[in-house]
């Protein structure tokens, strides 16, 4: 695609204008399956997204900022509660749930329900998917429940305010789609809608946020009540569906294809190939791939100018000056890359690096370099209320980096995955030039992303990165020991992963006692 690397910005030196004190309000702006090189402030020179830009001048652009997991519901429930994964075990989208479990539990911890009992007005506008029958209002949320994980067009509030405004109705044409290898019509990928912008379904959930900001401005002025309101967009999410001004808004022709276009899955788990199948990318031309680039662009172009209709208001009532505001997405979207599209059993940056930007009035613009992800949030909200973070057990403050506080982090992350249309297990470890994929169903992954950014050629068997491989194998296996994902038990056995203090067979039937 047609951008450039975003130029290195060191951190900010030097004392930030003291914080407030009290409880901040919190605005958080969400998207689902947005890929971050779509941003003018991470290098798109095409794609206009100004509203999104002046929040990342004006505030903490985080430039390695992953997803834990690259799946909607997963995501969302890691957001919501500060579990990773593997934890709160909501492992998959009710739509292609195949024997996961489909809610939270009873007794699980959330970040709304505490900052509710700690006298925050919470509510969220727009796609929960954390679950099927337990929505937003279960746990703390003042939300209309829009079910599923797309724009719910039929929904009566939706259907009433078109009325109201004297607007059309939902209606499509144009629709771009491949064929599966069965010989049926494959999933919508994009279509023109025939509705204004001012009808549209973002721009509903644009004023309902507004809305919602509103009844909750003077409480939050006052220190009384502080809010935290999520305005959670469904967009950019295939199937890209959009209005003439942003439907044609970029031309085919300026999209450059990305170069994992290239891929040939030699070396790749046999999955990835199925997948490419699944999402019939191989039946679509090229003109097809670039179009639909195109569309994907003017998508998020107008989520953006909806976000900004948000902050503007947000600065007409008073309170820009007093709330923390982020922004970040569930996970990302291939758009054609390694020849797929959606997201799935695939662990490449395309859609576990995505966008994450924090403004916290008093701290200093900048950008930063730090191995964070989306379950950093949780504890992030709870600082920003003044309390404990240590309920969100996976999840660490971004707030003394927001501060432009020079801290010691982790310089790797954590991923998983647990299946999307069928189960598949995944880990990925993370850091600056490598990553690693441990795949128990087929083939391992280790890239050097220093010389194959577009993670093209997978060199675990390359006798070259040895070093790098034992290293990071016997990293992760620590790591997920140390947070109790027993995925660990299978590389006990599979890798040599250094010393084990336990009994790999976990038989406890030897009649001699495990020396190690």
């Amino acid at each position: 695609m047609s951008t450039t690397p975003s130029a290195p910005v060191a951190a900010t030196t030097g004392s930030a204008a003291p914080e407030p004190q009290g409880r901040r309000s919190i605005l958080m702006l969400m998207t689902d399956q947005h890929r971050v090189d779509t941003m003018g402030c991470y290098g798109n020179t095409i794609c206009r997204t100004p509203t999104l830009d002046a929040l990342a001048a004006s505030g903490t652009r985080f430039d390695n900022w992953f997803t834990p997991t690259a799946i909607c519901t997963p995501a969302r429930a890691s957001l919501f509660t500060g579990a990773a994964p593997f934890r709160h075990k909501l492992l998959a989208n009710h739509e292609r749930n195949v024997g996961y479990i489909e809610d939270l539990p009873e007794d699980q911890w959330t970040v709304p329900e505490a900052l509710r009992e700690h006298g925050y007005e919470c509510g969220l506008v727009g796609k929960w998917h954390v679950g099927e029958e337990r929505t937003a209002a279960d746990f703390g949320f003042e939300a209309e429940h829009y079910p599923g994980w797309h724009n719910t067009v039929d929904h009566p509030d939706y259907l009433a305010w078109l009325e109201e405004h004297g607007h059309p109705p939902y209606a499509i044409s144009d629709r771009i789609r491949g064929t599966f290898p069965n010989g049926e019509v494959s999933n919508l990928l994009a279509a023109r809608l025939h509705q204004p912008l001012e009808a549209t379904f973002e721009h509903y959930l644009a004023d309902r946020t507004i809305e919602m900001l509103t009844r909750y401005a003077e409480g939050a002025r006052t220190g009384e009540t502080p809010f935290f309101v999520v305005s959670s967009f469904s967009g950019p999410h295939l199937p890209y569906v959009i209005p003439d001004e942003y439907f044609d808004l970029y031309d085919p022709a300026d999209v450059e294809l990305p170069r994992s276009i290239a891929e040939d899955f030699a070396d790749k788990p046999p999955v990835q190939e199925n997948y490419s199948r699944h999402w019939a990318f191989d039946t679509l031309t090229e003109e097809q791939s670039r179009k639909l680039i195109a569309v994907y662009w003017g998508y998020v172009t107008m989520i953006d100018h909806e976000f900004g209709r948000i902050l503007a208001a947000m600065e007409e009532l008073g309170l820009a000056d007093t709330t923390a505001v982020a922004f970040s997405s569930d996970h990302g979207e291939f758009t054609g890359s390694h020849r797929l599209h959606d997201k799935g059993p695939a662990m490449y940056d395309d859609i576990y690096r995505t966008g994450g930007l924090l403004r916290v009035p008093g701290c200093p613009p900048q950008v930063r370099e730090e191995f964070v992800t989306l379950l950093d949030l949780p504890a992030t909200f709870l600082d920003l209320a003044g309390l404990d973070t240590s309920p969100a057990v996976d999840s660490r403050s971004l707030l003394p980096i927001v501060r432009g506080e020079q801290v010691e982090w982790d310089d790797h992350v954590l991923c998983e995955f647990h299946g999307h249309h069928f189960p598949i297990a995944q880990r990925m470890l993370r850091g600056r030039r490598y990553k690693l994929v441990v795949n128990p169903e087929s083939r391992n992954e280790l890239y050097d992303l220093v010389t194959d950014p577009d993670e093209l050629t997978n060199r675990y068997d390359d006798p070259e990165l040895e070093g790098p491989r034992a290293e990071m194998l016997a990293d992760l296996y620590r790591r997920l020991q140390a947070r109790g994902d027993n995925f660990y038990h299978w590389m006990s056995s599979m890798y040599e992963v250094g010393h084990l203090d336990h009994d790999p067979t976990m038989s406890g039937l030897d009649e001699a006692t495990y020396q190690g």
